[in-house]
C-alpha cells in the first residue's frame, strides 16, 4: 500500500533569508534518512512560509524490506580451544547478532574456516520508523541559533507545534516539551488553531485559513496581484528576482496595494531612492514607460484587504522619514569636497592589524599604475585610473554611506560626477567594488576592471600577510570572493600578466613608495599563490571542467592566470584528436625521467651526441622553443604534441641512464629542456588519458 506522510514544524516566524534554504535543507535531511532506513517514497513536496516548515512524503512503502543476511565471524582456531569448547569471542560475536552458539556454522573462506550465523531481520514498518524523525529535524543547522525556555537546545526559532500524520493516523513523537498531533496553526491574525483530517488535505485546511502554504503558488498570486496593480496604473515595474522571494517568505496570505510620497523626493538619485523603499521598507519601485522613476510603490501586506487604506496610510508615513533623511543626506554631502573626504579616510580603518582606508588606496595605486603599464593602458588611460585610485573609497566618509552602507561606490560614481570628475573616473569609483557575489556582475570599463583588480589584490595579500588566511568555511573578509572575481575579470579581459608572481615586484614598488606598512609584504606569497590556484578549480568546476584536466593545469610552473584557463581549454579540446594518448604518453615518460636530472646543468652539449635520434630530437625541440609562445596555449601544446614520434624514436634509441656520466647528464638536460615547456602548460602526468 502506498502512503502519504505529513511532517509540518511548526515556529515563531523566521527571517524571509532562512525560510526557503530551511526547507530545502529538512527535505535533503528526510530524503537522506528515509533513504538510510530503507523506505521507499515516490515524491517530497515542500511547503514554507515565516511560521512553518512541512513535507508531504507521498508513495511511502509500508514496511522496511526484511533483511536475510549471513554474519562473518572470528575463524574457527579462535572460536573454539582445543577440546572444542566455545571461546569466549565465539559467545560474544553470537550474542552481538542476537544469537546463540547453537546458530553457528562454520564456511570455508579461502582455505580457513569461519565462523557464521545466518541472520533474519524482520523490517520495521513505517509509523515507527518515522518516529525517528525528531533526531533529523533537531540536527539541521541555520546560520543564526536560538535557546529557549531552560533547555539546551538550539534553533532558528522556537518550535511552537508538530504535526505528524500517516494518511490520517498521528505518528507520535516530541521534541523538548512539543508533542506531535494533528494540529496546526492558520494564519496568525486571520486563522485559528486547526486540526488536519488527512496528510492529503494539508494544503486545502491551511487555505481554508488564510495560509497559502506553498511557496510558488504564493509567489505567483503576488505577481498577479502585482500585475493588475501596475496594468490598472499603466506603470512599469522594476522586477526584482531577491525582493520577490523575500517578500514572498515574509507573508502567509498576500495581498498587494500601491502607495505614494511626495514628489519632491524624486530630485534624489534614483539609487538612493530604491535603497530606501526596497532594502529599507520591502517596497517595489514603479516607473513610467521612460524608465523614470514615478512617485508610487508597491508593498504586499500579510493579511487580506480588510482596513487596506489604514495599511497604505501606515506604510507611507513610515518611508516619509527615511526619504527625509536621504535628502538631508544628499544635501550635506555636497558641503564639502572630495579631498576633504580623502583626507578623513587617515581616520577610517581598513583592518586594526593592517592599515587605515587611507594606507589601503595608497598601496592600491601603486598595485594599479604597475598593472595598468603591464597592459599598456595609454597617457589618458593611466592619468584617469591614477585619479580614480586615489579617491575611490572617499564616499566612505559621507553621510549617505553612513546611513546605508549598500550604496558604498554607488555614491562614489554619483558624487563624482557631481563634483566634476570625469565619467569614465566616477564609472571606476562604483565598480571597484564588483563582482559584489561569486557570479555577480564585471566591470565593465577596462580602468574599473584594473582598480578592481587592484583593490582585491591589495586586500588578499595584506590579510595573507598578516596571518589572517582563511580556512574551512571561516572566510569573514570574503577574500575567497575577491580572488574568484580576479580571476574572473582576468579570464573576461583575456590579459596576460604573470599575477601570481608579481608580489615581490608590488612589495618593492610601494617600499620605493615610501608608504610604510605593519607587515612584510611578501610573507605567505607561497600560500597566496595557492589560495588562487583554488580559485581557479572553482571557475573551472563552474565551467564543468573534467577533473584531471583541472588537477594538470594547476599543477603548474605558470604564473599567467589566462594562460592556465587557456591551457585548459586546448587540452578539453585536443583530448579526442587522433593520436592525442600518444602524444601525451611519450610527454609524460619525458617529464618522469626528467626529474632524475634536476638540478644539475642544464646545457646541452652537441659533441656528447652518439646517436642520429639525439641529433633530430635536438633540433626539433629548438625550432619548437623557437615558437613557443606562451601566450598561445592551444599553438604550444600541438607543438609538443608533434615531438611525440621522435621522443618514441630517441628512448628506442637511447639508454639515458648512461654509464657515461656525462652522456647521462647530457641527455637529461635535453628532457629537462622538454619538461620545462610542458610544465608550462601544467603537469600532464596527471591526465588520464584512454
Amino acid at each position: 500500500m502506498a502512503n502519504s506522510y505529513l511532517l509540518e514544524v511548526g515556529v515563531e516566524e523566521m527571517p524571509a533569508h532562512v525560510v526557503t534554504p530551511s526547507i530545502k535543507q529538512l527535505h535533503e535531511r528526510v530524503a537522506k534518512y528515509l533513504k538510510e532506513q530503507r523506505i521507499t517514497f515516490d515524491s517530497i513536496r515542500e511547503y514554507a512560509t515565516p511560521r512553518r516548515m512541512a513535507l508531504l512524503i507521498e508513495g511511502l512503502s509500508d514496511k522496511q524490506p526484511d533483511i536475510d543476511e549471513s554474519v562473518k565471524g572470528p575463524a574457527k582456531k579462535i572460536a573454539q580451544d582445543q577440546d572444542g569448547n566455545w571461546t569466549k569471542a565465539a559467545i560474544g560475536f553470537t550474542r552481538g547478532q542476537g544469537a546463540t552458539v547453537d546458530d553457528i556454522e562454520f564456511k570455508d573462506v579461502k582455505g580457513t574456516e569461519y565462523v557464521f550465523v545466518e541472520k533474519h531481520i524482520a523490517g520495521k514498518r513505517v509509523a515507527e520508523v518515522l518516529q525517528g524523525l525528531p533526531k533529523v529535524i533537531t540536527s539541521m543547522n541555520f546560520p543564526t541559533l536560538m535557546k529557549w525556555g531552560y533547555n539546551n537546545l538550539q534553533f532558528i526559532r522556537p518550535i511552537r507545534w508538530l504535526v505528524s500524520l500517516l494518511n490520517d493516523e498521528v505518528v507520535p513523537f516530541s521534541i523538548l516539551d512539543v508533542h506531535a498531533g494533528r494540529q496546526t496553526q492558520g494564519h496568525r491574525f486571520l486563522g485559528h488553531p486547526v486540526e488536519i483530517a488527512s496528510a492529503e488535505s494539508y494544503e486545502q485546511t491551511l487555505h481554508d485559513d488564510f495560509v497559502i502554504a506553498d511557496q510558488a503558488q504564493r509567489k505567483q498570486l503576488i505577481k498577479e496581484q502585482i500585475n493588475k496593480i501596475i496594468n490598472e496604473y499603466d506603470w512599469q515595474i522594476d522586477w526584482d528576482a531577491d525582493l520577490l522571494e523575500e517578500v514572498n517568505n515574509l507573508v502567509e496570505w498576500p495581498t498587494a496595494f500601491a502607495g505614494s510620497f511626495d514628489k519632491k523626493y524624486l530630485a534624489l538619485p534614483d539609487a538612493v531612492l530604491i535603497t530606501s523603499m526596497k532594502d529599507n521598507q520591502r517596497f517595489f519601485c514603479v516607473r513610467d514607460h521612460d524608465g523614470k522613476l514615478l512617485p508610487h510603490f508597491i508593498s504586499v501586506r500579510n493579511g487580506n484587504t480588510k482596513f487596506i487604506e489604514n495599511v497604505i496610510k501606515g506604510n507611507e508615513r513610515v518611508l516619509v522619514p527615511r526619504l527625509e533623511d536621504a535628502q538631508f543626506f544628499y544635501e550635506e554631502d555636497q558641503k564639502l569636497s572630495i579631498d576633504q573626504y580623502v583626507e578623513r579616510l587617515k581616520k577610517v580603518s581598513f583592518h586594526d592589524k593592517i592599515s587605515s582606508m587611507y594606507d589601503k588606496m595608497a598601496r592600491t595605486a601603486v598595485i594599479a599604475q604597475i598593472l595598468g603599464k603591464k597592459l599598456n593602458l595609454n597617457d589618458e588611460e593611466l592619468a584617469d585610473l591614477d585619479r580614480a585610485v586615489h579617491i575611490y573609497k572617499f564616499d566612505l566618509t559621507t553621510q549617505m554611506v553612513g546611513e546605508f552602507a549598500e550604496l558604498q561606490g554607488i555614491m562614489g560614481e554619483i558624487y563624482a560626477k557631481l563634483f566634476g570628475e570625469k565619467a569614465s573616473v566616477a564609472a571606476a569609483i562604483r565598480e571597484h567594488y564588483m563582482p559584489i557575489s561569486a557570479e555577480g556582475d564585471l566591470p565593465s570599463t577596462k580602468i574599473g576592471t584594473v582598480l578592481a583588480i587592484a583593490d582585491k589584490l591589495d586586500s588578499i595579500i595584506s590579510f595573507f600577510a598578516t596571518g589572517m588566511i582563511p580556512s574551512g568555511s571561516n572566510d569573514p573578509y570574503a577574500l575567497r570572493r575577491q580572488a574568484y572575481g580576479i580571476v574572473r575579470m582576468m579570464a573576461e579581459q583575456g590579459w596576460h600578466l604573470p599575477l601570481l608572481d608579481m608580489q615581490s615586484e608590488f612589495a618593492d614598488a610601494i617600499q620605493k613608495a615610501g608608504i610604510e606598512t605593519k607587515f612584510d609584504y611578501q610573507k605567505n606569497a607561497g600560500q597566496v599563490r595557492e589560495f588562487f590556484m583554488d580559485r581557479l578549480k572553482q571557475f573551472f568546476n563552474a565551467e564543468k571542467m573534467r577533473h584531471d584536466i583541472v588537477d594538470a593545469v594547476t599543477d603548474t610552473n605558470q604564473y599567467d592566470i589566462v594562460n592556465i584557463l587557456a591551457a585548459a581549454k586546448s587540452i578539453n579540446e585536443q583530448k579526442d584528436d587522433d593520436g592525442f594518448k600518444d602524444d601525451i604518453e611519450a610527454l609524460t615518460r619525458v617529464l618522469r625521467i626528467a626529474k632524475k636530472g634536476q638540478g644539475q646543468d642544464s646545457n646541452i652539449n652537441s659533441q656528447l651526441f652518439q646517436n642520429p635520434s639525439e641529433e633530430k630530437l635536438f633540433n626539433a625541440v629548438n625550432n619548437v622553443a623557437d615558437d613557443f609562445s606562451q601566450e598561445d596555449m592551444d599553438k604550444d601544446l600541438r607543438s609538443l604534441r608533434s615531438l611525440s614520434s621522435v621522443i618514441t624514436e630517441y628512448f628506442d634509441e637511447n639508454m639515458i641512464m648512461d654509464k657515461d656520466e656525462q652522456i647521462k647528464n647530457n641527455r637529461l638536460a635535453q628532457l629537462q629542456e622538454i619538461a620545462n615547456m610542458t610544465k608550462e602548460l601544467g603537469n600532464l602526468d596527471l591526465l588520464i588519458v584512454k
